[in-house]
């Protein structure tokens, strides 16, 4: 003899309420055939729905076996009990349970959604299943656009979009009027009549009137099994046509199932729920915007910054090596030193390393053109000095070393220079100025220059060959320092050791030092780094605080959309779907966040730059992609605990709440 489609033995279903154990279900033994048609009927308060929830597999049995097919479910896990109700049971429940923000045939495709069915197959059978039963022009109408008894068809459809072997239906009349009634009768009659098993829970007697078989209920166990004579005839013939027509919608179902990424499918869902809550959506994001908007640009600032005072610092030449008399700055024995001479740096320019040298004589002297007097530095230095530290002319030229080898008394000043000489309407190139009271004519002018390092703005400078300083203006025979431009590629520590060593040697001793400008690049670039790894962490605070406010809305809106589970697993939601959607919820929330952030980054760079003009804001790919990164990260890491959440409600008791 075959098992019977749903067999109950000694089933009991008790809640516990405070110190208190509750029975609702005592010692039910009950089996039901396939192809049958069966009203469970009962007062308010009978147990009649907590048995239908039993026999769904949406509740289990406190004690007592239950087996659907021969399979005993006490024993299957949540997964595969969800993959009995979405192979195996359709419901229909007395408030329809329709997902609000979806169609009507979104709500007839959601059980083959997570069947894995392929998205123009459900779509094609949600369609024609919504046609059979008179709406298909309210396909595209959401659920608040359909009448009571148009609701209930679409939550008809629903139950059969993955072909059900059993129909389980609570109170489907309950809440549709008179006719809207017998038409759900109708179609469920029908439903049998195709080779469904039916089980009907009323409380209703002519409602009950349409099963061939009625069992009531009362105080939780089972008073009465009867058949209706018109049906007792029929149970035959229906036990024989049952199992072809089980085995005919399992054959539908082998047709329509096909693979479907998971993570796509819980994407297009996640998508629309969110579209769904539009307002709430961009308030859970809120947090995550401002916190990539912050790092994104403090990040932005503090590159460009960075680069500004890179670019100053290569204007200055990044690759020069300094050398001065002495053991280091302020050494008070500097100035008896007098072996820092210019043979030393025409030697250092034929070293294999070395691109250009610039020897340099430095005193502060006074300056007179007219009725003008001012102090100034006055530079002696090579005709490669212009080009070695980066300085850029306004008018006329720099000497050559034609001037510099015939002691030429010319000079180049500097913009404050030749603003404290010459008013603004004078052309100084070719006028005659007095150094110390030594004939030059100016021959040129630098360009104005925001300087980060050495001289003020307020400092004047004038350049003159440094043999002309030496001889004519000093009459030092010594240098005060030697300027060395090393070729590119050469390592900073390598030249600046080569040096040392022939210094060293032609001293017969080291009586100077050397000052490499390539620590400096080193230094700000530590410095840059810092910084902006200090404000980032202060950014990152607006990150967290913005992943908190995620999780605390996701925690609302578990809470908030716990019936929207309870319905999803009642239609066959492994608990990894439920988990998997509201996890993919929270990261496209942040990702849209870090999107925004990151377009707001570049809003907020255009009005840097009107404010701000020696540097701009400079984002690197690194920096958006770790914007990209970290709300990801966020999403997931905040996003969990909601999605675990939701995942473990149970669905009788997600069902029962409003």
């Amino acid at each position: 003899m075959s098992e019977p489609l749903l067999a109950l033995a000694g089933v009991s279903r008790r809640y516990r309420t405070g110190d208190k154990e509750i029975a609702v279900l005592r010692d039910i033994d009950l089996t039901i055939e396939a192809g049958e048609f069966v009203a469970i009927m009962g007062a308010s308060g009978s147990g009649k729905s907590t048995l239908m929830n039993v026999l769904g597999c949406l509740d289990r049995p406190s004690e007592g076996r239950y087996r659907v097919a021969g399979v005993d479910v006490g024993a299957l896990p949540p997964d595969a009990l969800a993959r009995l109700r979405r192979e195996h049971f359709g419901f229909i429940f007395q408030r329809y349970h329709l997902l609000p923000h979806l169609s009507a045939a979104g709500n007839v495709q959601v059980p083959s959604v997570y069947a894995g069915v392929a998205k123009k197959v459900r779509a094609s059978r949600a369609h024609a299943l919504l046609a059979q039963l008179g709406l298909a022009e309210r396909a595209g109408h959401r659920p608040n656009q359909l009448s009571g008894g148009q609701q209930q068809r679409v939550s008809i459809a629903r139950a059969l979009m993955n072909d059900a072997d059993v129909i389980l239906a609570d109170e489907p009349t309950g809440a549709l009027d008179s006719a809207s009634g017998r038409e759900v009768m109708r179609i469920l009659g029908e439903l049998h009549a195709a080779g469904r098993t039916v089980v009907l829970v009323t409380h209703d007697e002519n409602v009950a009137a349409h099963a061939h078989r009625i069992v009531e209920m009362r105080d939780g166990a089972i008073v009465s099994d009867r058949r209706r004579a018109a049906a007792a005839a029929r149970r035959g013939a229906d036990e024989k046509a049952a199992p072809a027509a089980v085995a005919a919608s399992g054959a539908t179902r082998g047709r329509m199932r096909r693979s479907w990424p998971r993570l796509g499918q819980a994407f297009a869902t996640a998508w629309a729920a969110l579209l769904a809550h539009r307002l709430r959506t961009l308030l859970t994001m809120l947090g995550i915007v401002i916190g990539i908007m912050s790092v994104v640009s403090i990040t932005a600032v503090g590159e460009g910054a960075k680069r500004y005072m890179l670019d100053e610092i290569g204007a200055m030449g990044t690759n020069t090596i300094d050398v001065y008399p002495g053991r280091d700055w302020g050494d008070s024995d500097a100035d008896q030193i007098k072996t820092l001479v210019a043979a030393d740096a025409h030697a250092l320019g034929n070293e294999p390393y070395v691109d250009s040298v610039t020897p340099g004589i430095y005193r502060t002297a006074t300056v007179r053109h007219g009725n003008v007097d001012v102090r100034a530095m006055v530079s002696g230095v090579g005709e490669r000095f212009f080009q070695v530290r980066g300085l850029a002319l306004a008018a006329g030229m720099t000497f050559d070393t034609q001037a510099v080898r015939r002691y030429a008394q010319v000079a180049v000043l500097d913009a404050n220079a030749r603003r404290k000489l010459f008013d603004a309407q004078t052309d100084p190139i070719g006028k005659t100025i007095l150094v110390d009271n030594v004939p030059c004519t100016v021959i040129g002018v630098t360009a104005e220059k925001q300087a980060l390092w050495g001289g003020g703005m307020s400092d004047l400078t004038i350049w003159v060959p440094y043999t002309t300083a030496g001889t004519r203006l000093f009459g030092a025979r010594r240098l005060d320092g030697i300027t060395v431009r090393i070729k590119a590629g050469t390592p900073g520590e390598a030249a600046e050791r080569g040096i040392v060593e022939l210094l060293t040697r032609r001293h017969g001793r080291k009586d100077f030092f050397t000052y490499n400008m390539d620590s400096i690049v080193k230094t700000v670039q530590s410095t840059g780094r810092a910084l902006t790894l200090l404000l980032s962490m202060i950014a990152v605070v607006s990150l967290v605080v913005g992943g908190i406010g995620v999780m605390n809305i996701m925690l609302v809106s578990v809470t908030e959309r716990t019936r929207e589970i309870g319905i999803r697993m009642a239609i066959g939601a492994r608990r990894g779907d439920v988990m998997l959607q509201f996890l993919v919820e929270a990261i496209l929330v942040s990702l849209m966040g870090g999107a925004i952030g990151i377009a707001l980054s570049f809003g907020a760079s255009f009005i840097f730059s009107v404010f701000v003009k020696q540097w701009s804001m400079v984002f690197s790919m690194s920096s958006l992609v770790s914007a990209v990164a970290c709300s990801t990260a966020i999403g997931v890491a905040f996003g969990f605990i909601p999605a675990r959440n939701a995942a473990r409600l149970d669905p009788v008791e997600a069902l029962a709440r409003d």
